[in-house]
């Protein structure tokens, strides 16, 4: 059935208030897909139909909405409701949640939940957003390094039901100190009598609860986890990161980075459901300001205006010159934004890019020279010709230069090199760009002239 389809199956459910129909409507249908079916419903509607649906469903399928959208929904449900829909989310997810609630609906909540519940919600929403702690989950699988493999099993079995992932356990040791980890594989193709300390792993990848969410998905990425422990100043486990968190950190981080790369402002929802106010103010400051930076590119021809007025030739090759500087300083930017991002490169290595850039700058530079020359030859002479193939190789080898050190130099200062975005390159690349081609120009046709007479 399409989409469309179910989409009007649901608002007649509506209408009707048919459970039953909505029970068979959803029943093989994952909850990610079923709430990509309801963005186009108000967050009253939506609460509607998640009452209708099963306790297991309703927890599932509010987690794949935008936390604001999932804090809008949840208070259009009864106090009831919401306590039973809070029980049943997972830990860090409705951490999350709560921390988007007013403070009355905050205070309503907490006396109605019990004493583990508060606490748990206490711990994971004390992390600011951006830390480790945030997105960490405190259900976890833990086992006794005394155990063997066939208790280990039996205890995962009786424990596990509500664990986030019991693919891998993690071992404790009477202080809740990480001191290993087991997968659910070792546990099965062990000897079953096998103590676990025996095949356990010691010294686990971990992280602390108060580094960047960032490092957690590069840690998972790199090791291959399934689950990160998260331990806190006391080396105690405290929670997990897992895989699909991870993953949603490194979507969220790259969205950021592409933003950033266009000089577009962090936006607080999706795109669907920003307001034209919201993208208004994401875009509008760079813009102001680049706008300002442009008016360096008219002051530099203003300052030729002589030697263009002389050569009006000059201004036929001016825009092919400028963007070439732009678009290989944005060339060699995109490149370092994303080696720095993800580990690939560091300050370090800053030398070896450099010599490295300027051969690879300067190849390219030559090739577009000698691509060019022929139409400045056939356009307006060997003259004109020579001085747009001099300044072709000249602003590609800087314009390159700049795309290269800018996030390096931004990373240095403590900013996201991600900042050094194209718009800001090809700003500051027009502006060589126009110096450097006149600058030539000026020079190269003055001595020209001087040959001649």
């Amino acid at each position: 059935m399409s989409e469309t389809m179910m989409t009007d199956d649901l608002r007649q459910i509506l209408l009707s208030a048919d459970s039953d129909s909505l029970h068979k409507l959803i029943s093989n249908e994952h909850p990610a897909d079923i709430a990509a079916l309801l963005p186009d419903f108000s967050s009253a509607e939506i609460g509607t139909l998640l009452v209708m649906m099963p306790l297991a469903v309703r927890a599932d399928v509010i987690g794949y909405f935008s936390i604001d959208q999932q804090a809008e929904i949840v208070l259009t449900l009864d106090q009831d409701i919401l306590i039973e829909l809070i029980r049943e989310m997972p830990n860090d997810e409705r951490a999350d949640l709560f921390n988007q609630l007013p403070l009355e609906k905050q205070q309503q909540l907490l006396t109605s939940m019990r004493k583990a519940e508060r606490d748990d919600i206490f711990k994971l929403a004390s992390y600011s957003e951006d830390k480790v702690g945030s997105i960490m989950t405190s259900d976890y699988a833990v086992v006794d390094a005394k155990m063997t493999a066939t208790q280990g099993i039996a205890f995962l079995r009786k424990t596990g039901a509500d664990k986030e992932t019991i693919y891998q356990a993690f071992v404790v040791d009477s202080g809740r100190r990480l001191i290993g980890t087991v997968s659910l594989r070792e546990l099965i193709m062990a000897d079953p009598e096998e103590k676990i300390s025996a095949f356990m792993t010691t010294d686990p990848v971990s992280i602390h609860a108060d580094e960047p969410q960032e490092e957690a998905a590069r840690l998972i990425s790199r090791y291959d986890l399934l689950a990160l422990p998260v331990i806190n100043g006391g080396d105690k486990l405290v929670g997990i990161v897992t895989y699909d968190d991870a993953m949603d950190v490194a979507e969220e981080e790259a969205t950021e980075d592409i933003h950033k790369s266009a000089t577009v402002g962090k936006l607080d929802t999706s795109l669907r459901a920003a307001s034209p106010m919201s993208l208004y103010r994401s875009r509008v400051s760079w813009l102001v300001v680049l706008v300002f930076a442009n008016i360096f590119t008219g002051a530099s021809i203003a300052y030729f205006e002589e030697t263009i007025a002389t050569h009006l030739a000059l201004l036929f090759f001016m825009p092919l010159l400028v963007a070439s500087a732009g678009n290989a300083g944005s060339q060699s930017a995109t490149l370092m934004v994303r080696g720095l991002a993800t580990g690939d490169v560091s300050g370090k290595d800053w030398l070896q890019l450099l010599g490295k850039e300027v051969l690879v700058a300067g190849a390219l530079g030559l090739t577009m020279a000698f691509a060019v020359m022929a139409v400045g030859v056939l356009r307006a002479g060997v003259d004109i010709a020579v001085v747009v193939a001099l300044t072709m190789i000249i602003v590609v080898l800087v314009g390159s230069l700049i795309g290269l050190g800018l996030p390096f130099l931004l990373e240095k200062f403590g900013c996201d090199p991600a900042t050094a975005s194209t718009p800001l390159i090809t700003t500051i690349a027009d502006v060589c760009g126009v110096l450097i081609y006149f600058g030539i120009a000026s020079w190269y046709l003055r001595e020209a002239i001087q040959v001649v007479v």
